[in-house]
């Protein structure tokens, strides 16, 4: 069992269902605008990273500039799903609302507090985690891989990192988790987790890999 004292969750692929669609929306734009992209090699560049240093990314592999028509496309697609809403990550709901309440928990993620907080509206856990809801791109002057923003995210909870859990799906993540001092839970169950995700976070050096939220409660003794 995992000691604890607080939670810290990543968003993205660990709450919301969002890495597969806005990955398959980047991969189909680069490839309609003569860039021939899969979904695999968008999830493979940008899963964790902001859209700034997805953008970045994105540019080194076509070897330029993105057209004007990309970030067009890519505002018309997020204003759309930020409108309508994305699905839950299997379970996440259910888990966060069993939740004690009087266990601390916050939300460090990549994204912009506009699209955080957006989609906890549309899941209905905005208020399981106000205030303490923070962003790479807002809060800290480095985001992820660097180990920043779980930081500050524990010092708002009033809880030492070395005594937080910390559940992230990605890459960028789990880099930037480990090296907070944090306890980390890899979770492998978003639809954009693809075969080898768990060897992937287990040769980062996470101890603890689920793949269900259930999984989780096993580990933090909530179950």
């Amino acid at each position: 069992m995992i000691p604890f004292d607080a939670l810290i969750f990543d968003f993205d692929g660990v709450l919301l269902e969002s890495e597969l669609p806005m990955n398959q929306i980047i991969a189909d734009v680069l490839t309609d605008l003569g860039h021939p992209t899969t979904l695999d090699d968008a999830l493979q560049h940008s899963v964790g990273h902001t859209g700034r240093e997805v953008f970045r990314i994105m540019e080194q592999r076509i070897g330029g500039p993105l057209p004007d028509e990309f970030h067009t496309n890519m505002r018309e697609a997020g204003a759309r799903v930020l409108a309508e809403g994305l699905a839950p990550v299997a379970g996440a709901i259910e888990f966060i609302e069993g939740l004690p309440s009087e266990i601390p928990k916050a939300v460090a993620s990549s994204s912009s507090t506009r699209w955080i907080r957006t989609h906890l509206d549309h899941l209905g856990l905005r208020s399981a985690f106000e205030p303490h809801i923070y962003s790479g791109r807002e809060h800290v002057e480095r985001g992820k891989p660097e180990p920043d923003l779980y930081i500050h995210a524990a010092r708002a909870l009033g809880v030492p990192i070395e005594r937080t859990a910390i559940i992230e799906d990605s890459r960028v993540g789990a880099i930037g988790a480990l090296a907070s001092g944090g306890t980390v839970i890899g979770l492998a169950a978003g639809s954009h987790c693809r075969d080898g995700h768990e060897e992937m976070l287990r040769g980062l050096g996470v101890e603890h890999v689920a793949h269900s939220f259930d999984d989780v409660s096993r580990m933090l003794g909530l179950a």
